[in-house]
């Protein structure tokens, strides 16, 4: 193993509470309930001390210079994306070398120019843009902003001809889809209600669906659905090209279900519902160019099928199903390509096995036509068509597209070539290592196959390597090929890099996700216990040289792994984790997933929860793996507090050498749970893959500079 130069460690005292909670006559200690509340003076004091101890652990490991150095030219490789297109108008995010964050272009004709620049706006590199939606005309833009990492995003629309900003901010939008009207006039959007009107504790909620007309105050927009409604509802919008047709779906915070509502504006306008919440199932619903409603479901169908109606007869009994579900693939995503001389086609994106196809079918009977050729086996991360009002393009396909090795590009397919050609390259050049990615599949606990990409210098096990397995198993999330600059610097310093598509994920659709959440949460963890002993048992790798890594909910998952199986992994990363599942429901977004998780306040569920929480988990007298979380001060989505308890109790438990094994926690200001600057990111990563590296013995000094 790598020496480095080793600081004494001693951990921050931590008062133990002799606190013990009575719920549903079960007894749940809370030794460390204190850690809850960032501005108490204790736990001021006790985060400084652990920053100290965390900077003196980390800025002494070997090879840092060496990996921030190769991170940040891998970076330089930059990013470009699929276009949006409006009346001729082709819209596009792109970062180039030297940039913090992606700017976003127009393109017209040959000619392209920048429409905004959050850096310009921003040079801290705090500000992001967390979203944006052209008009139908392509002259106008509405976008949201938001700054520190909070995401509590601020809408305005700017002049595309001129950047002047004609409307906002409007605050308040967090999470707020835009649908324009057809003559770019107003749009309907979301927004949450003003805090007088929200109840205490439910700050982060009670969303609803308005409709603003441009040049007027927005506190006078006129209030169109949610009312009376679940308060943790999250809203869709879609108009219909024609202004016609009207959907909004919602969704009770992250549950696997959506209730639909159709209006018909050119009538009475009333929004009369179409599937109710009760029906669990997701239905992605819109009307399209032909004037048809598509419903792209998992109603009796949990990979997804599409369906089609007339908008004035939606009910479930007038459906025609036009593509059917498959036994082996996710059906992701359906675009109307219009075909110009060729006809109309659907474009169909599926996943098969977590990697993307792309099919073309015919959109009166749904029979697949034609395979679109991609460039190999990865995502497809953006698939755009033009416009109704835009001329040129009509029979092409622009496909954003990703793999462990390709920075993010766009290739084109037209109807007329029937082949796929790149048309723009990531815009930086770098020089990358060669890799080997192969996809393998292992049984997990119970039976279930479960499949995993790995990614080395090698095609196949030579000797046991430094090996860092990561995964996320929730929220029907899949974790999909891409470009990773911190893939590839671990596997070029010799070490392998694996991930697991676990149930709770969307890899294998709706049953996969259902089969990894609530009371079936522990397949999860078992699906990656059992993929650490496939590495090993195949000759990857040893339990000396395993770290994971995880964030978010794959905090949760890495947090859960350390404590059922401390053995078999020698360092762990947990990143904006939940580790109380307790009491998570009350911070922040917590109560919107007690859907994925189950919730406390019933005796059933408290057993679930339980039965797996690692804050509750942690045991004394255990040698536990070395681990280092990172936190957020700004994240609004999971509290900090999490990751404050864990280290606390870890650091009061653990039987291993400090010295060897530490249990650092590094926190950071001013950035949240999403997006940051690129040079943030790589700050970040150095002390993630640099405490890793120096656990499982990996050479960071080998990497080019």
């Amino acid at each position: 193993m790598t020496q480095a130069p080793t600081p004494t460690l001693s951990y921050p005292a931590a008062p133990r509470l002799d606190l013990v909670d009575e719920l549903h006559g079960r007894p749940v200690p809370d030794p460390y309930r204190w850690l809850e509340d960032a501005g108490d003076p204790r736990t001021r004091e006790w985060s400084a001390a652990q920053d100290g101890l965390a900077r003196s652990w980390l800025d002494a490991l070997p090879g840092r210079a060496a990996l921030g150095d190769r991170l940040r030219d891998m970076l330089r490789a930059g990013s470009t994306m699929a276009p949006a297109w409006r009346a001729g108008r082709a819209f596009f995010r792109r970062r180039g070398p030297d940039q913090e964050h992606p700017v976003l272009y127009v393109r017209e004709g040959d000619a392209e120019r920048v429409v905004l620049d959050v850096t310009a706006l921003d040079p801290t590199g705090q500000t992001t843009l967390d979203g944006w939606a052209p008009s139908p005309d392509g002259r106008l833009l509405a976008y949201r902003l938001s700054t520190g990492g909070d995401e509590e995003s601020s809408l305005s629309v700017l002049d595309v001809d001129t950047g002047e900003v004609l409307e906002g901010p409007i605050d308040r939008c967090r999470v707020s889809p835009v649908a324009w009207l057809p003559d770019g006039s107003g749009f309907y959007y979301v927004r949450q209600l003003p805090p007088d009107e929200i109840p205490p504790g439910e700050e982060m909620l009670h969303r609803r669906v308005w409709r603003h007309a441009l040049g007027t105050d927005p506190d006078t927009d006129a209030l169109v659905h949610g009312d009376g409604l679940d308060p943790t509802n999250y809203y869709g919008i879609d108009l219909s090209t024609d202004g016609r047709w009207l959907v909004v779906t919602a969704r009770p915070g992250t549950a696997p279900r959506q209730a639909v509502w159709l209006a018909d504006l050119h009538g009475d306008g009333t929004l009369r519902e179409l599937i109710g919440q009760d029906a669990g199932a997701y239905c992605h619903t819109w009307v399209e160019r032909d004037g048809r409603l598509y419903l792209l479901t998992t109603l009796g169908a949990p990979r997804y099928r599409l369906c089609v109606a007339d908008p004035e007869h939606p009910e479930p009994e007038h459906w025609t199903e036009l593509i059917a579900e498959e036994p082996d693939s996710v059906l992701d995503a359906v675009r109307w390509l219009d075909g110009g001389e060729h006809g109309p086609r659907l474009v169909a994106l599926r996943t098969r096995h977590a990697v993307s196809e792309v099919h073309l079918h015919d959109p009166g009977s749904g029979r697949r036509l034609d395979r679109v050729p991609l460039p190999g086996t990865g995502s497809v991360v953006g698939l755009s068509t033009v416009d109704d009002r835009t001329e040129a393009g009509r029979d092409t396909v622009w496909l954003g597209w990703t793999d462990f090795v390709t920075p993010p590009c766009v290739h084109r397919f037209s109807l007329a070539e029937r082949r796929t050609e790149l048309v723009e390259a990531a815009p930086g050049a770098v020089a990358l290592p060669d890799i080997n990615t192969r996809q393998v599949a292992y049984p997990s606990a119970d039976g279930t196959t479960v499949r995993m990409f790995l990614i080395s210098r090698t095609g196949r096990p030579d000797v046991p390597r430094p090996t860092l397995l990561t995964g996320y198993g929730g929220f029907s999330i899949s974790r999909e090929p891409g470009y990773s600059a911190s893939t590839l610097a671990w596997v070029e310093a010799g070490g392998v890099w694996a991930v697991a598509s676990l149930r709770g994920g969307g890899e294998e659709g709706e049953e996969w996700h259902r089969a990894g959440m609530r009371e079936r949460k522990q397949n999860v963890f078992n699906d990656f216990h059992a993929a650490a002993r496939h590495l090993v048992d195949t000759g990857w790798t040893t339990p000396d040289r395993l770290a994971i890594m995880g964030g978010s909910n794959g905090g949760l998952l890495v947090g859960a792994a350390l404590t059922q199986r401390p053995e078999l992994y020698r360092a762990v990363v947990c990143s904006a984790p939940l580790l109380d599942m307790v009491r998570y429901e009350r911070f922040l977004l917590g109560r919107i997933w007690n859907d994925e998780y189950g919730t406390a306040d019933d005796p059933e569920e408290l057993g679930w929860l339980l039965s797996y929480s690692p804050y509750h988990h942690v045991r004394d007298r255990v040698a536990y793996p070395a681990v280092l979380f990172t936190v957020f001060e700004s994240d609004t989505r999971v509290d900090p507090c999490h990751a404050r308890k864990m280290c606390a109790a870890l650091q009061h438990a653990t039987a291993a050498d400090v010295t060897t094994s530490p249990v650092l926690i590094r926190r950071e200001t001013e950035v949240g749970h999403g997006a940051r600057a690129v040079s943030r990111t790589v700050d970040l990563a150095v002390d993630q893959l640099g405490f890793l590296a120096h656990a499982t013995g990996l050479d960071l000094e080998v990497l080019p500079r």
